[in-house]
């Protein structure tokens, strides 16, 4: 009886232990799916990334002691001492990365600064096929601009995201093509949002901050979110520090987008407001928190916020959810939101808060010719020509440029009112006879 009962349990154990060995064996013989979420977005994505070669024209100064080597030295002489110095054109080309967004006309969503410039665009897609691309409008102001290439065939493009619900330590994924290397793949986190980045001429606001490596060439090229869809175009890298980079949200984009379809460039759009931005003494009379905000010193009898209950005194604090601590910042909100659509203004009024829902309007070119008069004196007539004599200004005078906007027909500075009609000053260049001098106009 106890030899049977040994017998039995040597033949229980050897089954569990048979039983166990072909499990693991079971196991071991399963290939574990090496197809993870970051992988899917990438298929899902990478044939909507582009590739973009330009090629531009510099004037290069050219320094007769060249020949023996450069040198500092020489180029500061020859800059400083010789009045005339000679220049030489070249070809210069550069690279950069774009994202399809419309596949049926062909619409490439890149930077601006990738083809500023530029007098010849290639674009390369996914099956290394090349195409010549026509620029349909850029803007310096958000960096970004829009090209089209002619196809055949519809072309694979991009699903935008959106980048209002973005989560801090939210994985994300850059395409591009850095140092020339087509599709290269880089992910990281979302590290910051709302970032200002400021550069020498410039401060651009409102970016994505993150971690993924972004190196030159990959600017223009998409920031993913880990479903494969579009919240932001990589534009820039911290040049001081490893593993800071920054995007441009696809929800502003996607106004901008539209407008320069359209129109070919970003029109200026206004609510009618004067503004006046606050010191800390304004800020405790009015009564605002955090000395933050903008005074509305007047309503245009003619601007789309007239008769909305707005009153001159008010102070706004915010825009939508952006907090507007100065004009510049009225203006940098202002300008990523298009026609016809609708804000709603915080504004402090004898220290309590108001909520204004308001419809912004295209700035009327008109517009801007009476704000030139009324704030400068100035009417300009024919191709720049000035009719005025303030501040030693004569008829016949030419405005050639006003801040950083050439000036080649009347609609050009026309718009450079309309975009600067909130500043305190401008600067002109002005042509009189053979002479050009740099004026600066105050209201």
């Amino acid at each position: 009886m106890l030899l049977k009962s040994k017998l039995s349990l040597t033949a229980n154990l050897t089954f569990f232990l048979t039983l166990a060995f072909l499990c693991s064996a079971a196991a071991m013989a399963q290939t574990v799916s090496r197809e993870t979420p970051v992988v899917k977005a990438v298929r899902l994505a990478g044939p909507a990334v582009v590739n973009i070669n330009t090629t531009q024209i510099v004037n290069q100064r050219s320094n007769p002691f060249s020949q023996f080597g450069r040198d500092d030295l020489f180029d500061r002489f020859f800059r400083d001492f010789f009045e005339t110095p000679g220049y030489r054109q070249r070809a210069r080309t550069s690279l950069g990365s774009g994202v399809i967004i419309d596949g049926k006309r062909g619409y490439i969503l890149t930077n601006e600064h990738v083809v500023a410039r530029a007098f010849e665009i290639k674009v390369t897609v996914g099956d290394d096929q090349e195409f010549t691309a026509e620029l349909v409008g850029s803007d310096p102001d958000s960096d970004l601009a829009v090209l089209q290439i002619k196809s055949k065939r519809e072309l694979p493009y991009l699903k935008m995201g959106d980048s209002s619900d973005l989560m801090i330590g939210e994985e994300v994924i850059a395409i591009g093509n850095p140092f020339g290397l087509t599709h290269t793949v880089t992910r990281g986190v979302i590290s910051a949002v709302n970032r200002n980045l400021r550069t020498n001429d410039r401060v651009y606001r409102d970016f994505i901050q993150t971690d993924a490596s972004i190196n030159p060439g990959n600017s223009g090229g998409p920031l993913l979110n880990i479903n494969g869809e579009l919240i932001g175009i990589n534009t820039a890298i911290h040049a001081q520090a490893h593993g800071i980079g920054f995007a441009i949200p696809i929800n502003k984009a996607k106004r901008i987008i539209k407008s320069l379809i359209s129109y070919g460039e970003v029109l200026p759009v206004w609510l009618g407001l004067s503004l006046q931005d606050l010191n800390q003494r304004l800020a405790a009379y009015f009564k605002t928190p955090n000395h933050d905000g903008v005074l509305i010193t007047g309503i245009d009898s003619d601007g789309p916020v007239a008769g909305s209950g707005l009153a001159r005194g008010d102070v706004i604090v915010k825009i939508d959810k952006q907090r507007v601590r100065s004009i510049d910042d009225y203006e940098d909100i202002l300008r990523s939101y298009a026609d016809k659509e609708t804000v709603e203004l915080m504004v402090y009024r004898e220290g309590r808060p108001r909520k204004y829902p308001l419809t912004i309007e295209t700035f009327p070119l008109k517009t801007a010719a009476r704000i030139s008069r009324e704030r400068y004196g100035l009417s300009l007539t024919g191709k720049g020509r000035l009719p005025a004599d303030r501040i030693g200004l004569k008829k016949g005078d030419i405005v050639h440029q006003v801040n950083e906007i050439k000036i080649n027909k009347m609609d050009d500075y026309l718009k450079a009112i309309a975009k600067y009609r909130l500043r305190n000053s401008i600067g002109l260049i002005v042509q009189r006879g053979r002479y050009a001098y740099n004026v600066t106009l105050t209201p």
